[in-house]
């Protein structure tokens, strides 16, 4: 494969993510960890890293647009900001001090427990809307 054509499937990818991003209300890595590991070959310390480093332009800019709807609280965000900010810094160290093949299991492990939590959901939704 050509590296035109690799390149142009990387910047449509990035671009889907961006969207489902802003759809969805959920970071890139998501969508972007995976796909880097499994489709382009990277290690999972590097495609963890680089999806941190894509979350900034993506959420930025997608925060802007919400922000002049509205529809974000910038003080309190800022708040939440700040202290994830440390929590990314103690979160990073954390993985660097893991191997590659158990931080892929706890990236997997975090990804189904959220599909789970998020089909439960659901369910009980769908069960409630039943009775009503």
């Amino acid at each position: 494969m050509s590296a035109v054509l690799i390149a142009a499937g990387i910047l449509a990818f990035g671009l889907c993510t961006g969207m489902l991003s802003g759809i969805l209300g959920i970071g890139g890595g998501t969508f972007m960890v995976p796909f880097m590991v499994l489709a382009l070959g990277i290690g999972q310390h590097a495609a963890e890293a680089t999806s941190l480093l894509v979350v900034l332009p993506t959420s930025v800019v997608a925060t802007f647009v919400l922000a002049r709807r509205g529809a974000v609280d910038v003080r309190r965000s800022l708040q939440l900001g700040l202290m994830g900010a440390a929590g990314g810094v103690a979160g990073a160290l954390i993985a660097l001090a893991l191997p590659a093949d158990a931080l892929r299991r706890v990236f997997g492990l975090f990804m189904l427990i959220v599909a789970a939590r998020m089909l439960h959901g659901l369910w009980k939704t769908r069960g409630q809307a039943g009775h009503a």
